[in-house]
């Protein structure tokens, strides 16, 4: 909630994640202008189970509610392993399995950076692993089915559910498991991400395109490619360092391969590290492979030793990652730019059209309707960034903020445009394209146009 007040959140993607999530609080479909005009976001990744945090929105219509959900839904993941650590290792040493996954990095790199929907997918995973370590089959593909509904590469974790069941316990039940997750995730990404996606295509399929001249040699370099560069190796390594390495012991382990695969053979540079949200889902596998370990150690000293490995090694990576930015003195300082922004963002009426810079997007998404400025995208193309004309802007109102402070995961920069080129695009939207002036307040600009006579109402 602090990253929000201090305008460290962004249009991509906290904002495009309410835009969705007000729009289903209002019965409508998750139309979200920020990713483009009429675009649909079940056709970027599909989650249909956004929607059950509608009723929670429209009681609290702002982008804090999809942050407190958040972190409710990743403390929610700890309860059953917690249930799983009293069980196997005791009452007073599940203490310590509750702050190596509360204090995980991967779970904070996700509290860290805005709103993302695989925050559902975790507890449902949690419960799914407690059910597994119980060898409870039927409750375990219960509560891992719904992956299917909250991201579509998802439906491979489900697989890999199915995979461990026909392999400990019941092969019929697994299997059938298994090929619902391969099947399911083929059809999402095959037909209904394209049937909605208004480009006709997969948004994100381009990333796991080969590097390569051809398929064979596609392969022959597969197994160096998900180790290559260095980055995939060190994430391979912090995956699981929050156990102590022990959940590599654990059968357990295999059902992070298809997330971890995935990943390291995507082009997405984003994915190769420990940033984002993208480990968030394999924390839950991590720890309940080290309750697995656990819990068939018979030796009380093994264990204790275990269990201090870890939490000296969540200690050592925690100034690493973003928990520890509470100790941080520019986290409780509002700046006099901040102060500005918030004055200027006051004098836009509600329900307007605003294009905004990407970290003021978030400010308003929750009583406008909000593009970004520069335009970005353009035809709906996510990974196109225009260096020629943009689009000529179209909302009434533009908020402009030259300011790109560094914000965990970012470093100092702007997105999707260069400075220059917004600069320009900004001049040009009062000399071309008759926005006037409202108000100048520490380098942030606010431009005003009145619709033109006879023009259509701003569509929502």
């Amino acid at each position: 909630m602090r990253r929000h007040q201090l305008m460290r959140t962004t249009g991509y993607d906290l904002g495009i994640f309410e835009q969705a999530v007000r729009a289903y609080a209002e019965l409508r479909a998750p139309v979200v202008p920020l990713r483009g005009e009429d675009f649909n976001l079940l056709g970027d990744h599909f989650h249909p189970l956004l929607a059950v945090l509608a009723p929670l929105y429209r009681l609290f219509p702002s982008p804090l509610t999809l942050l407190v959900a958040q972190s409710a839904l990743l403390a929610l993941g700890a309860v059953p392993l917690i249930r799983w650590a009293v069980r196997a290792v005791g009452p007073r040493a599940a203490h310590a399995v509750a702050a190596g996954y509360g204090l995980s990095w991967g779970i904070a790199s996700a509290a860290a950076f805005d709103f993302h929907e695989v925050a559902l997918a975790v507890p449902l995973l949690a419960c799914s692993l407690e059910a597994l370590g119980r060898r409870r089959w039927r409750a375990a593909v219960a509560w891992a089915a719904p992956l299917l509904l909250v991201k579509e590469d998802l439906g491979l974790t489900l697989a890999a559910v199915g995979a461990y069941i026909a392999f400990k316990g019941s092969r019929r039940l697994g299997l059938a498991t298994a090929a619902a997750g391969l099947l399911g995730s083929a059809l999402e990404i095959k037909v209904l991400l394209p049937a909605l996606d208004p480009t006709g295509g997969y948004a994100h399929g381009g990333q796991l395109a080969a590097a390569h001249g051809s398929l064979l040699s596609a392969l022959a370099h597969a197994p160096l490619d998900l180790l290559r560069p260095d980055l995939k190796a060190t994430t391979l390594i912090l995956v699981f360092a929050p156990s102590a390495l022990l959940a590599l012991r654990s059968p357990l382990a295999l059902i992070a391969l298809p997330t971890l695969l995935w990943r390291m053979a995507s082009e997405n540079v984003f994915h190769w590290g420990t940033a984002f949200h993208y480990s968030a889902i394999l924390m839950p596998v991590v720890f309940a492979g080290l309750l697995d370990v656990l819990g068939r150690e018979r030796d009380p000293r093994h264990v204790r030793a275990a269990l201090a490995t870890v939490l000296a090694v969540t200690a050592v990576l925690l100034p690493s990652f973003p928990l520890a930015q509470l100790a941080q003195r520019a986290t409780w300082h509002t700046t006099a730019h901040l102060r500005a922004a918030r004055e200027l963002l006051a004098r836009i009426p509600d329900g307007a059209t605003v294009a905004a810079s990407n970290r003021l997007a978030p400010q308003l998404t929750s009583r406008c309707t909000v593009v970004l400025f520069p335009t970005f995208p353009v035809g709906g193309r996510l990974y196109e960034y225009r260096r020629g004309n943009l689009p000529a802007p179209t909302a009434e109102w533009i908020v402009h903020d030259p300011e790109a402070p560094e914000a965990w995961p970012y470093r100092r920069g702007h997105w999707p445009y260069p400075l220059e080129q917004q600069l320009t695009e900004l001049a040009a939207a009062r000399r071309t394209y008759g926005y006037e002036l409202v108000a100048r307040r520490d380098g942030i600009t606010l431009l005003h146009r009145k619709a033109a006579p006879g023009a259509p109402p701003p569509r929502p």
